[in-house]
């Protein structure tokens, strides 16, 4: 009877009490001092302090419930904003037609550089070879445009800064316009050959110029083939001395959204460049 009066109550605050069953194993050890699985007569407390351990018991299965719910949200977070990530900056691998797309901004190099072809492009047998004819054509239709140099060269640059095009169409854009750049300084080096030499009353045989024209419009090819074959293949032509490390750095990457965060729709929001630098010096002075 004493045994049942004791139980009784301590059965109805297990009833009311939420705890799994390994807590209430626990809760057993703790009062089973003799070690024998069951609670012996002389091993029965009070209420109160059955009532207290048993409390303190639910309280902790309640903390690790709810870290562990904690928990299971940042880590479904994280998996939500790497997929925002990566629909916000595409570094997907290319596919056919992105593959396609990224070869046509070397035509803007192309265009440009045809003007160290002149020799070889003019040469009589020349108009009997289809690639000939063809880039002739395109250069017919280039220069239609008015200011056509500086409307390809805006379009790039304000197209390679969309990140959810293709990494590798952003890529190629960016390093046509550097080739585009670049086919300024051997124009600079003849004009200013031009102006040395005049000066120092030398004459520079026509045969020179032709035959440095030609090794320039010959380089320009080789580089836009492989640029070409490369990324038919799917890979950045990153091999090109200068050129391609300078592009390499002004590509975006995803260390660069570190910080950002999700709209209510689930799009990705990266973090300001200012709001970056604050936060990374705030840090700095807490160090």
């Amino acid at each position: 009877p004493t045994s049942n009066c004791i139980l009784s109550p301590l059965n109805i605050i297990l009833q009311q009490t939420e705890i799994s069953e390994k807590r209430v194993t626990e809760l057993m050890k703790i009062f089973d001092t003799s070690g024998d699985g069951a609670l012996q007569l002389d091993e029965f407390v009070t209420v109160d302090r059955f009532r207290n351990q048993l409390e303190a018991l639910a309280r902790e299965e309640k903390r690790l419930a709810a870290e562990a719910e904690q928990e299971k949200k940042r880590q479904e977070q994280e998996v939500l904003l790497a997929e925002a990530k990566l629909e916000f900056l595409n570094e997907k691998e290319p596919t056919m037609s992105d593959k396609a797309l990224s070869v046509l901004p070397y035509l803007f190099p192309l265009m440009d550089g045809l003007q160290y072809g002149r020799f070889l492009l003019s040469s009589d047998d020349a108009g009997a070879n289809p690639f000939v004819v063809i880039l002739a054509v395109l250069y017919s239709l280039y220069r239609s445009i008015p200011f056509s140099g500086f409307v390809a060269f805006f379009a790039l640059n304000i197209l390679s800064g969309n990140p959810s095009i293709n990494r590798l169409v952003r890529y190629n854009m960016q390093q046509a316009i550097y080739l585009d750049i670049a086919l300024f300084f051997p124009s600079l080096l003849i004009g200013l050959g031009g102006l040395i030499s005049s000066g120092a009353g030398l004459t520079v045989p026509p045969g020179v110029g032709e035959v440095f024209s030609d090794v320039m419009f010959g380089t320009l090819l080789l580089t836009l083939a492989y640029c070409a074959v490369s990324s038919f293949l799917g890979k950045e032509p990153d091999s090109i001395p200068l050129i391609s490390q300078a592009v390499k750095d002004r590509m975006p990457s995803m260390d660069m959204l570190e910080g950002g965060t999700l709209d209510n729709e689930g799009r990705f929001i990266p973090k300001m460049p200012e709001r970056r630098e604050e936060d990374d010096k705030s840090d700095e002075d807490k160090k």
